[in-house]
């Protein structure tokens, strides 16, 4: 790598510390704990990346609360305020609070405000937030999947209506689940282009189904690769084919990444079978897309992954990828992986969806 690139890493010891469930394991809402965070922080200072001569750290921006406004309705940022100040809640099934979830939530924003805003600006030439509570599944009237409020989206419209950047954005969304409160953000957005790769259930059935391409000027811009359960690296290396020619046509201005990392196979609410080592690779390769298409300025902004050991490994597997540095696995991956099962039901999702976006995007 050149001399002069840098990784800004957004990072504040409040990730590591607030937010705390106020659950015993196993449960489910438990998962999303400061453990996540403290885990990732331990272990880059163990491997002194933090002291990297290419990295940056940076602290999360302090937002007020009417920037929140641009993603979620009032109604919605008063209640989670409110309960807050109450010291504990529910939202829903699927998300606690506590007397500083509103604050950190907020900061999570922040957090993801100022990653997409260093890159913009080339004080950095790519970031990686690290911040919780995740994001993508919050709906701009409801909390949802551990998500507050919806980071990603939200930093996207702060571009747009606060820094008046109004050129095109990808949103790469690689979490296990499918991004549901994200992706309603854009549907109908053609400057905004949506793409996911998450795990499908296609005996059940589940949301995010492949035909689902988007509204009106939006059409064709909202793209989603389910892959099968039990899906390995090579399955979900896979979506690069199409990636390549979707990113190719769309020419984005900025590329960023919606990083979740519970389709690792040790992940205690993913189905797939991924390694740290995939999560590499992945990076790599969209880097080198993003260097071709948009002067390399891409952005990480951390979604899922609560397996406590395996998560340092994938986050710190990306900013080897981002320093352009290799990566040596940990000796609990070092085994067989199952993959490659499902390779039939991959080639069928991609020819059908070349099908489905020839009539919209000259691939």
């Amino acid at each position: 790598m050149t001399p002069n690139k840098k990784i800004g890493l957004i990072i504040d010891k409040d990730f590591a510390m607030k937010h705390i469930p106020p659950y015993p394991h196993p449960i489910f809402l438990s998962y999303e704990s400061p453990m996540r965070i403290e885990s990732i922080l331990t272990y880059l200072n163990e491997k002194k990346i933090l002291e990297h001569d290419n990295v940056s750290i940076i602290e999360p921006i302090e937002i007020d609360d009417y920037i929140l406004e641009l993603a979620h309705s009032k109604y919605y940022i008063d209640s989670v305020k409110y309960l807050s100040k109450l010291g504990n809640g529910l939202l829903g099934e699927e998300v606690f609070i506590t007397e500083d979830t509103f604050g950190l939530a907020k900061k999570a924003v922040g957090g993801a405000i100022i990653a997409m805003e260093k890159v913009l600006s080339k004080d950095v030439n790519q970031s990686f937030a690290l911040i919780r509570p995740p994001g993508h599944h919050a709906l701009r009237e409801i909390g949802s999947g551990l998500c507050i409020f919806n980071n990603v989206a939200n930093a996207v419209l702060y571009l747009r209506e606060k820094l008046q950047f109004h050129d095109k954005i990808a949103i790469i969304d690689i979490d296990d689940h499918f991004g549901d409160g994200l992706v309603q953000y854009f549907y109908s957005d053609p400057s905004v282009l949506y793409f996911s790769v998450y795990e499908y259930d296609y005996v059940e059935g589940d949301i995010g189904f492949i035909d689902e391409l988007g509204d009106g000027e939006g059409l064709g811009t909202s793209i989603n690769f389910p892959i099968p359960l039990g899906s390995g690296e090579e399955e979900f290396l896979q979506c690069l084919d199409i990636l390549k020619l979707i990113l190719k046509a769309f020419q984005p201005e900025l590329i960023i990444v919606a990083a979740g990392f519970d389709m690792h196979f040790s992940d205690p609410i993913g189905n797939c079978n991924l390694t740290s080592n995939s999560y590499y690779r992945f990076t790599k390769e969209i880097s080198k897309i993003a260097e071709k298409l948009c002067e390399g300025r891409l952005t990480f902004i951390l979604e899922g992954g609560y397996n406590i050991i395996a998560l340092p490994y994938c986050v710190y597997a990306v900013i080897k990828a981002l320093l352009n540095e290799d990566y040596k696995q940990p000796d609990f991956e070092k085994f067989k992986v199952p993959g490659g099962m499902k390779n039939k039901e991959i080639q069928k999702i991609k020819s059908s969806l070349l099908g489905l976006l020839n009539k919209h995007l000259n691939l």
